[in-house]
């Protein structure tokens, strides 16, 4: 530690810090530009600048060490006298664009200048102009001329999002930010440079010129979109959002939200947003009807269906995007009507996996541990496109020292250093494992599993295998690819005696925004209940759906459409008329998660709840209220909560890190032998095209992620098919057809075609697993 004084006060640091960082400590604020306390100094806009005793000239605090008995002043004549110095340089070239900028009212530059700058400028050249940039349908660079070379943008760029996509041209005055040749901002953390930028150099494209900064309300919230459950501020204006910024949660998601968490908002206001409940008529007309009546007809509906051939030919499915109030409310409601069939886990396809697992499935780990783990496996998982923040965690923890292995069936770059690496087809994934598992038998010199006797393996497996023996906290993660597919009972087994045999913690990623809080609430199938796959492929008399869009979220749509449309009756609770008209008898307007009370809970089993942030637009209700006045008017006993914090107290009551296991109880083992020159699916589910929500918002429909899906496969595929790149080619599956672009993708594993899920294009060829064929056109 070395002490040093600040204004006066005394303050103690460690080694290697600098005066910005000590006077942080103090509480004294130091004004600032390019320095961020998450990125890496630059030190190149000279803000900072203090007065250090017995230096020659004012020095930066944010590049400057601190040293024992070092005595600084921030605020005395010579210091304020360099930071308005500085201030004048950085304001000759500014714009004077003030009232129109988006940035008015919350700009660093704007509110420095009020204490640092001057009443008029002692320069009256020409200001220097830089031409706009166009860096996608998400970050605008309308006003590059406001830029002041901070280069955070460039710094979050390459230490945070992992990929160096704008940079600096040319020199002195003529200096200019920019893209690389005419390419747009791709990262799936992009956005987070919007709030970085100390001028309204970069600012929000879907929100620009929509609201001034003190016009909008602000309000906390918590993203459903996938397991972090990233901390939000959500920025009302006339009851409707229009900006979400990240909330600062160092536990949580630190100071960043990706690109799906800030964007998606634009989703929530479209045209067709189902305002109004409706009821179908016979000749298949939809009509507008009372809540009341609507009430009425879905008990009836479900009353008749109970009557005639009982309550367990009643099936109750959800996404993985609702809150735990509604979960428990609707699994309750599921209960006292007899029925077992509940769950909100549509892509899950393995019948046998809750029969393996002891407890709810979990990370294993809070958060921050993935910051200190020494060997991080991850199984199955396109991990900055599934959870752009735990892969953005991977990426500090590999910085300093972490080494990230990969077992996957698309070497896609997760822009980290990757220390070894298996790329194969999905069958193969539990066979990759048993390889990594035979490596570490004989590196532990323990016995191998019975299973896997006559398994050999290959070199990558004996490197993966060499880092978790001698690795002292290591960690085994099974991501959305591994919990989803057939055999995911296998996977979970092999990882967990990988872990056991390394020492390291078993995890699961988890998929959708509550996926732990569904367990924990009691949405998953009782005794003697089938599963979401199980429900549809055995189609019963009566469905209830929450939030779900079947025809997308569903791993086999065709068998799910089919099921729906076939029922006797079918009611949809959603907040979008196009998820359900085309199978339900019913449609229910439901509250999004920023129009209800609510509580998630993420990977790591942190419950968080959070309150609404607008009215519900319309007729729309919270589906909690909407489930519990259902139990009432079918005169079922236990619907009398009268708030969402009661009915989550229920639901969470207990302990529940106790509820929480990622404990396995089936054996190690092979998978089923493919046969030869058979080609299988490798279905990714891109960033936005996850939910209802975020396939709706326009500006990510319009981002490279979210491109037409075409029929990826390594060059040896093509060839051994007789294909090129851009033929026009039919993909078959067991389900459906679809007729789509043939692709060279490298990263493909062998004997796999990569077809995306979650487009309406490709939603016919059912399950993201199975044996396909593809020919030309």
């Amino acid at each position: 530690m070395v002490e040093l004084t600040i204004d006066g006060r005394v303050v103690e640091v460690p080694e290697g810090s600098m005066v910005m960082h000590a006077a942080h400590k103090l509480g004294v604020y130091v004004p600032h530009f390019c320095y961020h306390k998450k990125l890496s100094i630059a030190a190149n806009c000279r803000m900072c600048l203090v007065e250090v005793e017995k230096a020659p000239k004012a020095l930066p605090a944010c590049a400057t060490p601190a040293t024992n008995g070092m005595v600084v002043h921030t605020s005395s004549e010579r210091a304020v006298a360099a930071q308005k110095s500085v201030m004048e340089f950085l304001l000759i070239n500014h714009p004077l664009d003030c009232p129109i900028c988006d940035q008015g009212g919350e700009c660093q530059l704007q509110d420095l200048a009020v204490g640092y700058g001057g009443s008029s400028s002692r320069y009256n050249e020409e200001k220097r102009v830089v031409f706009h940039k166009d860096l996608g349908p998400l970050v605008s660079a309308e006003e590059m001329s406001r830029c002041i070379h901070c280069t955070r943008c460039v710094r979050f760029g390459q230490e945070i999002a992992g990929v160096m996509e704008l940079g600096m041209i040319k020199r002195g005055e003529h200096s200019e930010i920019t893209t690389f040749v005419g390419r747009s901002i791709e990262s799936e953390l992009s956005g987070n440079m919007i709030d970085l930028c100390p001028v309204g150099a970069l600012t929000s494209k879907p929100f620009r010129y929509q609201a001034r900064t003190w016009e909008l309300a602000r309000r906390r919230a918590v993203s459903p979109h996938d397991s972090v459950g990233a901390n939000l501020v959500v920025q009302v204006k006339d009851n409707k959002v229009l900006r979400v910024v990240p909330f600062e949660n160092d536990a949580v998601n630190e100071c960043w939200i990706s690109d799906r968490d800030r964007f998606s908002y634009e989703g929530l206001n479209v045209e067709d947003r189902l305002t109004v409940p409706m009821l179908k008529s016979c000749d298949g007309r939809w009509r507008e009807i009372s809540w009341a009546e609507a009430l009425e007809a879905v008990a009836e509906g479900l009353g008749r269906v109970r009557e005639s051939h009982g309550g367990n030919d009643i099936g109750l499915l959800a996404s993985e995007n609702a809150t735990v109030e509604e979960y428990a409310l609707l699994a309750r409601l599921g209960r006292a009507l007899g029925s077992e069939n509940i769950d909100f886990r549509l892509r899950q396809t393995d019948a046998g996996l809750d029969a393996a697992l002891e407890g709810t499935p979990w990370l294993g780990m809070p958060i921050t541990d993935l910051d200190n783990r020494d060997v991080v496996l991850v199984v199955g998982s396109f991990l900055r496109k599934d959870h752009p923040l735990f892969a953005q965690r991977l990426r500090q923890a590999a910085k300093r020292g972490t080494k990230v292995i990969l077992v996957d069936s698309a070497a896609d770059d997760p822009l980290l250093p990757v220390a070894a690496r298996i790329t194969v087809a999905p069958s193969e994934l539990p066979r990759a494992l048993a390889e990594i598992a035979v490596a570490l038998a004989a590196a532990k010199e323990t016995a191998v599993p019975a299973a896997f006797a006559g398994v050999q393996a290959g070199a990558a497996a004996q490197a993966i295998a060499a880092l978790l023996a001698g690795s002292q906290q290591g960690a085994v993660l099974l991501g959305n690819l591994a919990v989803n597919s057939p055999d995911a009972t296998l996977l979970a087994a092999n990882a967990q005696w990988i872990a056991d045999n390394s020492g390291a913690t078993l995890g699961h990623l988890t998929a959708g925004g509550n996926t732990v809080g569904g367990y924990l609430a009691g949405a998953v199938p009782g005794v003697g209940g089938k599963n979401a796959d199980a429900m549809l492929a055995e189609p019963m008399r009566a469905y209830v759906v929450l939030h779900a869009e079947p025809q997308l979220d569903a791993d086999n749509a065709p068998q799910a459409l089919a099921a729906l449309r076939g029922s006797q009756f079918t009611v949809a609770l959603t907040s979008y008329r196009s998820a359900a008209e085309s199978w339900a008898d019913i449609m229910l307007p439901v509250a999004p998660f920023t129009e209800t009370s609510g509580t998630y809970v993420n990977a790591a089993g942190l419950a968080q709840s959070f309150k609404g942030t607008t009215a519900p637009l319309g007729q729309a209700r919270p589906a909690w209220k909407v489930l519990r006045v259902l139990g009432n008017v079918l005169k079922l006993a236990g619907f009398d909560d009268e708030t969402s914090e009661s009915v989550r107290d229920t639901a969470l009551a207990g302990d529940i890190p106790a509820r929480l296991s990622n404990r396995v109880k089936a054996e190690p083992g092979l998978p089923a032998v493919r046969a030869e020159g058979t080609l299988e699916r490798l279905a990714e589910l891109p960033i936005f095209r996850t939910d209802a929500i975020v396939r709706r918002a326009e500006s990510l429909q319009a981002a490279a992620a979210s491109r037409a899906p075409k029929a990826r496969m390594n060059a040896a595929t093509l060839e051994r098919l007789g294909l090129e790149e851009g033929a026009k080619v039919r993909v078959r599956s067991a389900h459906g057809e679809a007729e789509l672009t043939a692709a060279r993708d490298d990263k493909v594993a062998d004997g796999a075609v990569r077809v995306a899920a979650g487009f309406e294009q490709t939603a016919a060829l059912g399950s993201a697993f199975g044996a396909i064929s593809v020919e030309r056109v």
